[in-house]
C-alpha cells in the first residue's frame, strides 16, 4: 500500500528528514504497526528481518553447547559477538 501511494514521489536528498520519535525504537515501531500504520508495518517487517539471522545464531549456539561442540561454540559465540557489537555500534 505504501509503494501504490508514493510510488511517483521523487526524494530530496539536499534535506534530510530523520525518523519521526514514533519509530526510533522497537517498541515505538510495534506500537505503530498494531495501530495498523502502513509505516509501522514496514518498519516492523525491517526489523524482523535483521532479527532472524540473530536468533539463527543464537539457536545454534544453543544446539552445539547442547552437543558440546566446543569448537563450534566458540566460532559461534565469535559470530554472535559481533553481530551484536555492530548492531549495539551502529544505535549509539
Amino acid at each position: 500500500m505504501y509503494v501504490i501511494y508514493h510510488a511517483n514521489e521523487t526524494p530530496n536528498y539536499q534535506i534530510f528528514r530523520g525518523e519521526p520519535p514514533a519509530f526510533r525504537t522497537p517498541e515505538g515501531v510495534a506500537t505503530a504497526a498494531l495501530s495498523g500504520r502502513r509505516r509501522g508495518i514496514i518498519q516492523l517487517g525491517l526489523l524482523l528481518l535483521i532479527a532472524t539471522p540473530v536468533a539463527r545464531v543464537a539457536f545454534s549456539l544453543l544446539a552445539f553447547v547442547r552437543q558440546r561442540d566446543i569448537t563450534y561454540v566458540i566460532v559461534t559465540l565469535i559470530v554472535l559477538t559481533g553481530l551484536i557489537v555492530s548492531m549495539v555500534g551502529g544505535h549509539s
